[in-house]
């Protein structure tokens, strides 16, 4: 499964990006999807993610600015950054647990990542 990433770039407080996660594979293979963001220095940490089991879940740093979502029919995840702030300065990558065996177990695989920077 291959996962690659859009929508990065420089924006100034306050602004919105969308990001994009483009998959090889139907999304609804996948156990779940999700974003991701890390920063020099600091662990990865989840930003949002989506399953059909669980539905959605954010970060509570972003709950009310970012929403998750995802189109089946072109096999790809989106991230809408809206009111974004400084601190959400950070590479993002897209994730997927694609499920491997009837027990569903799943191997996580990642996108390259993007870069989006708040600055003003």
């Amino acid at each position: 499964v291959r996962l690659v990433e859009s929508g990065g770039g420089s924006v100034q407080p306050g602004g919105s990006l969308r990001l994009s996660c483009a998959a090889s594979a139907s999304i609804f293979s996948f156990a779940s999807m999700g974003w991701y963001r890390q920063t020099p220095g600091k662990q990865r940490e989840m930003v949002a993610s989506i399953s059909s089991s669980v539905g959605t879940n954010y970060a509570d740093s972003v709950k009310g600015r970012f929403t998750i979502s995802r189109d089946a029919a072109e096999n790809t995840m989106y991230l809408q950054m809206n009111s974004l702030k400084p601190e959400d300065t950070a590479v993002y990558y897209c994730n997927a647990e694609v499920v491997v065996n009837v027990e569903g177990a799943t191997v996580s695989e990642w996108g390259q990542g993007t870069q989006v920077t708040v600055s003003s």
